[in-house]
This record gives structure tokens, sequence and C-alpha cells, in this order.
């Protein structure tokens, strides 16, 4: 007997992605593991969820998309935020302010591309007393005998209102072997009489935990102040600074930013493609990477998501046991689809 099914079964279609399954069994199997939630990329038009806004724009923009949905959004559609809109008219309204342009240095930073001997730091702490957000960036060059080694030699940190709150250069422990001078724009002379990596460790620390002791921050409702950046790992290690995984917010893991492939994308991809201009053309200003990156985060932060932290918390949680398969199986797509949570933590839980 043949048991494949006829072109007039009924398929059982995951509410979110809109996967459809043969058996109701795996439908429940997926659900079980694609952590769908209200917190994920959602098309305006026809409400499908996608893991990675990579996704969305491909359902809504190409190469092969959705024909309906594209057709939509060619004419009331943000190719920067992908969010749909009434009329062609607030559209354009929208996109004045959706549309950003590249910051404006602070004068340390304009010195220092001028190459112009002021000082080797600056240290405005006091600006952000009521400030729980600091974008953090750095410069490295290059140590070790083939000059590969990454030592910060230059770091900022700046407040949600994109002012400089402590800049520095750094004076490595080792000694520089390359200094990248096409990328960084760093010279021996600026390292010369650089602040010691100790000095800048404790100013870091003291400005990221806000007077908490380290094995004190917890992740609600404390003094620590929420750190941004990209590739925050790597520039964390190289300055030899711990901090709490729950209060570091990076663009360059953060899922809906993510490729497809689960791979991160750049810094300067992720400003153009969501932000709409042009980072890094020539030497690189670890300003700009701050500004970048924490333009990033209130975009995603202000993404309107129910606010419920149940679903978005990114808790593991088995919402799908398998005592429960015989139960899980007779709901429907859209019962399976309210049990289902997140993976990961959604950065709008933060506003």
């Amino acid at each position: 007997m043949d048991n494949t099914p006829d072109s007039g079964t009924i398929r059982n279609k995951c509410a979110a992605c809109f996967r459809q399954y043969n058996k109701v069994e795996h439908l429940v199997e997926h659900m079980r593991a694609s952590f769908h939630s209200v917190h994920e990329p959602k098309c305006g038009i026809c409400q499908k969820q996608c893991r990675y806004l990579e996704s969305l724009r491909e359902h809504l923009i190409g190469p092969l998309p959705k024909i309906e949905c594209a057709r939509i959004f060619s004419t009331r559609g943000c190719d920067l935020c992908l969010d749909i809109f009434h009329c062609p008219n607030a559209l354009r309204i929208h996109r004045g302010t959706c549309q950003l342009s590249c910051a404006v240095p602070g004068l340390v930073s304009r010195m220092s591309r001028l190459s112009f001997q002021g000082p080797s730091s600056s240290d405005h702490g006091t600006r952000m007393q009521g400030s729980k957000v600091i974008a953090l960036g750095c410069t490295m060059v290059g140590g070790g005998s083939d000059g590969s080694l990454d030592l910060c030699a230059r770091v900022f940190l700046i407040g949600e209102d994109e002012n400089i709150i402590f800049q520095t250069y750094i004076k490595p422990l080792i000694p520089v072997t390359n200094y990248r001078y096409g990328t960084t724009g760093v010279r021996p002379e600026h390292l010369r009489d650089a602040m010691p990596l100790k000095q800048a460790q404790r100013r870091i620390q003291d400005l990221l935990s806000n007077g908490e002791p380290i094995w004190k921050i917890r992740s609600r409702g404390g003094n620590a102040r929420i750190l941004v950046g990209h590739g925050l790992d790597h520039d964390l290690d190289c300055l030899g600074v711990e901090y709490p995984e729950f209060l570091i917010r990076d663009t360059a893991t953060y899922p809906p930013l993510l490729k497809t492939s689960k791979l991160s994308n750049s810094l300067k991809h992720l400003t153009q493609t969501y932000l709409g201009y042009d980072i890094q053309t020539g030497t690189q200003d670890p300003y700009d990477d701050c500004v970048a990156a924490m333009r990033l985060y209130v975009r995603m932060r202000s993404q309107n998501h129910p606010r419920d932290y149940s679903s978005g918390s990114g808790e593991n949680r088995n919402n799908y046991p398998s005592w429960r398969q015989q139960e899980l199986e007779k709901m429907t797509p859209e019962a399976l689809l309210e049990l289902s949570s997140s993976d990961y933590y959604c950065w709008c839980l933060d506003s």
C-alpha cells in the first residue's frame, strides 16, 4: 500500500515560519528545536517569522523573494529596518529618521586623525552619571615575531549620547612589531608616553561596574552598566578585562544580526545594511566603531515586540517535554507557538 500523501492531504503547518510537515509529530519536533517567539524578526505583510534579519531581507527583497510581499515592500517598505508603512508618504517621513549618517568624531578623535600631538588620553566619566549603557571600541596593533598577535593600542568608551567618556592610547606589555599604520593610524610616538595597560584596565572596569564589586553584579536592578560593542570577547581579552556575560550586548553574536550560516557579519556590513552609511573606509577610527555598535544596539532594543520577558529571556526551558507528546500532537499550530520561547535574550527587554 502506498502511504505517500496525495496533493489533497492536509499538511501540518508551523504558525511561525510556515514550514509544512506530513505528520503532526514532525511539527512538534520542529517546535521543540526552533525556539520561535514573538521576538523573532517578522514580515509585516504575511507575518512569517524568521530566525535572522538576513532571512527576512531575503524574503522581502530577494534574490528569490515571496512575490506578493516583495510587491508591497517595494512601495511601502524600509530597506534598512524592514518595517512596512501604510503609505509611501509615511515611508518617506520615516526614512528621515531611519537613514543615519556617519557620526562627527569628538575633538580628541579629530586631533588624532591630524596627528596633532595633544593629550594621549581623556577621561569624561563624570558625563555619564545616569547612563546605563557604554559602547567600547579598540584599535589593535601587532606583536610577536610576525606582527600577527593583536595588542590593544587605543580604546574608546562612549555613552548612549555618543559623547566620548574615556579614550586613551595604551602601552602594550610586549613590544609592538607592526603598527599597522594603514588601518590603525597609530605611530610609535602615540604609545611612547601612553597609559600603562594596568591603569587602563582599572579605569575601564570602574566605568563599567559603576561602583559595584564584580562579584556582586547582577543582571537586573544593579548599578553596573550594559556593555555594547562588536567582537567584545576579543576586545576584552586583549584588554585583560572581565565582565559578566549577561551585561554584554555584542553585535557580532546577537542572533538576529547573524548571517543565515550562523556566522558573524562585519560591523562595516551591519552599519551599511541597517544604519545606511559607511564606516572603515580608510583609517579605522574606534570612535566610529563605538557609535555604529551603539546605534545598532539602540535600533535592536527599539524593536516593537511585546515586552514578554518569559518568552524572550533566553532561559533554557523545555516547553515541549516528551511526556506531553500526545497532548502536544492534539494542539493547533497556534497553540504550539504560544508555548514556544526564544533561546537568546532579546535586547528589547533592556528598554
